[in-house]
């Protein structure tokens, strides 16, 4: 079959690699739809990834498809089932599981390969993650479970109240998600560089939105916004630790910033102790999803309360697939459904 493969910094290839075949516990499915991701931009760019996986490797890691074929031991699926697989699983086992804080557990099984015709599904995601997608659930949708996960997960741990001014710091699709998640709970003013993808925000429920090329300050906008004290929550999703820093800034005393965003490597920012202190502030890293998360998100997209769709800027075969990175790094679109 034709995959993706990932060797390093851009150097992205498309090879001729064997067909999958199910170990015990295992599934295949046949990739319906491949959607692109902003943690893909980033691996691609930074030619890595702390956690997820090792080059050379299959790459991408969200998709749904139909079941293709099914090991030894595998009863609670069949083939033909049409499925959604997170990209990970916990142990449920280790000292973190047991206390349920499964997003932090040691021995997450991981998955990558979702930009290929097959994709091999190993025995703990198939145990604790993979979910039937329903029949009327359009691929592409489906396909955006895991990030969904993710930002549900950031949602819980963020201390939101009803009418709190939330600020978000990103227009990228995890950035949009947010404010789709929030909307009816909390008041969300959204930060981004591109006025295409603020009027999705806007339609995704936002409040206000603002571009950050036209009001720089964003410290000073949010307070004056504020009677002066600074935003309730705050959510960081970009991944870029000066934009960590502007969050910070941007909080009232006894705010929470979510530092959601994953930023590169060995990368550190500066934080006033005078103002974490006397202002009391909870700083939050919060990473990836838990089993919990991924069943909510796949509810949520399936209840279609929310135009998902408006995250889709197209459809391109997997052949396209470099070029559809270039475009991504040049913000001319938000996420990119993938045709095996």
């Amino acid at each position: 079959m034709l995959a993706a493969l990932l060797y390093g910094q851009e150097d992205l290839r498309l090879e001729e690699v064997a067909d999958p075949t199910p170990a015990v516990g295992e599934v295949v499915i046949q990739v319906g739809v491949a959607t692109t991701c902003g943690t893909d931009l980033k691996v691609w760019r930074r030619g890595g990834h702390a956690k997820m996986l090792k080059l050379p490797t299959l790459f991408g890691h969200e998709a749904a498809g139909r079941i293709v074929a099914v090991g030894a031991g595998v009863t609670d699926w069949q083939v033909g089932d049409r499925v959604v697989a997170n990209n990970s699983a916990p142990c449920m086992s280790c000292f973190f599981c047991q206390r349920q804080e499964y997003s932090l557990c040691p021995n997450l099984t991981w998955n990558n390969g979702t930009f290929a015709k097959y994709l091999k599904i190993p025995a703990p995601i198939v145990q604790h993650n993979l979910l039937k997608v329903p029949d009327e659930l359009p691929w592409e949708l489906a396909a955006m479970t895991e990030p969904l996960a993710c930002v549900l997960h950031g949602v819980a741990r963020s201390n939101v109240k009803a009418k709190d001014k939330v600020v978000v710091l990103g227009d990228g699709a995890i950035g949009l998600m947010f404010v789709a998640a929030l909307s009816g709970k909390a008041e969300v003013l959204l930060w981004g560089g591109n006025d295409h993808r603020l009027e999705i925000g806007k339609k995704l429920g936002a409040a206000q939105t603002f571009n950050y090329h036209q009001s720089s300050d964003i410290p000073s906008v949010v307070k004056e916004l504020t009677q002066g004290w600074g935003a309730d929550v705050v959510i960081e999703a970009t991944g870029v630790p000066s934009v960590w820093e502007t969050a910070i800034a941007c909080a009232r005393p006894g705010a929470t910033v979510n530092l959601f965003g994953g930023c590169p490597r060995d990368t550190t920012i500066t934080v006033n102790t005078e103002q974490l202190h006397y202002s009391e502030l909870t700083l939050k890293g919060v990473f990836h999803n838990t089993p919990e998360y991924v069943r909510l998100a796949l509810s949520l997209i399936a209840s279609r309360k929310i135009p998902f769709e408006l995250l889709i800027s197209e459809q391109r075969s997997l052949k396209d697939l470099e070029q559809v990175f270039y475009d991504m790094k040049a913000r001319k679109v938000i996420k990119v459904a993938m045709i095996p």
